[in-house]
């Protein structure tokens, strides 16, 4: 897909992080961007230094979602374009002792629902109510009408301890993504994946700066954490790669998660 100031885009998780980047990179093309995020106070910012809309909306309420995308729609047209970024993190072990008292605990079960409802089945709300509106648009070169990125993690294949709920809700993003992909295919709606390793994003930055070295160290090459821009050029490129599709990309340095 080429992109220009016809192309209308959304990107959730937009007003932070690896949705901020993608969001500005759209926007440097010329793109129409809608954010929908949670962050009002920073997405407020970011869509007027790009000149693009945004949208306070929870990815776990119907209700918001729909509202976000009418007002996305109403402000730029019909997406030919969707990212979703947003998402959280939650850790814990399946079954945690206490050191002082012995006493045995499990995982936090409305943690780990609520992880899934975000990461999870919020991806798939915006995936299937994005592709309803793509669906009624003329076709491009190919007969593409639109495309749709999702972000896991390599937590999906590397889950390490304490990540069971956010490895299960990562994995299920990559598991939807080719039948979603099959699913869509006779629409020209094209689905991928990009699996993120270790990167830069708000959540590092909280992070003792040794902590953020040793991690850097820890991977292959280039020998530094990602940042936003490396999943940025990814995305663009499965936008403008018309033969990227039901893929999901490791973007991770050649890294793999070690237990803990």
């Amino acid at each position: 897909m080429t992109m220009d100031t016809a192309i209308a885009a959304v990107v959730t998780g937009g007003a932070s992080g690896l949705g901020e980047a993608a969001a500005r990179a759209l926007a440097a093309r010329g793109v129409k961007v809608a954010l929908f995020d949670m962050n009002a106070e920073r997405g407020d910012r970011i869509a007027e230094e790009i000149g693009g809309v945004f949208c306070k909306v929870d990815v776990t309420s119907d209700a918001e979602v729909d509202a976000a995308f009418e007002v996305a729609r109403a402000a730029h047209g019909q997406e030919r374009i969707q990212i979703n970024c947003a998402g959280i993190v939650s850790g814990a072990k399946t079954v945690s002792r206490n050191r002082e008292t012995g006493t045995l605990s499990h995982f936090p079960l409305d943690v780990f629902e609520r992880t899934i409802k975000v990461n999870l089945i919020g991806t798939y709300r915006c995936i299937a109510k994005s592709a309803a509106g793509m669906a009624t648009l003329d076709r491009l070169t190919d007969g593409e009408r639109g495309v749709i990125i999702n972000t896991g993690s390599v937590a999906a294949t590397d889950g390490q301890i304490g990540q069971a709920a956010y490895a299960a809700s990562k994995a299920g993003v990559v598991g939807l993504t080719l039948p979603t992909a099959r699913d869509l295919s006779g629409e020209g709606i094209r689905i991928n994946t990009i699996l993120p390793g270790i990167f830069q994003t708000p959540m590092m930055d909280s992070l003792p700066a040794k902590v953020q070295e040793a991690l850097a160290a820890d991977i292959p090459f280039p020998k530094r954490l990602g940042v936003g821009q490396d999943y940025a050029a990814l995305a663009l490129h499965i936008i403008e790669n018309v033969y990227l599709n039901g893929e999901s990309f490791r973007l991770d340095g050649a890294v793999r998660l070690a237990p803990r």
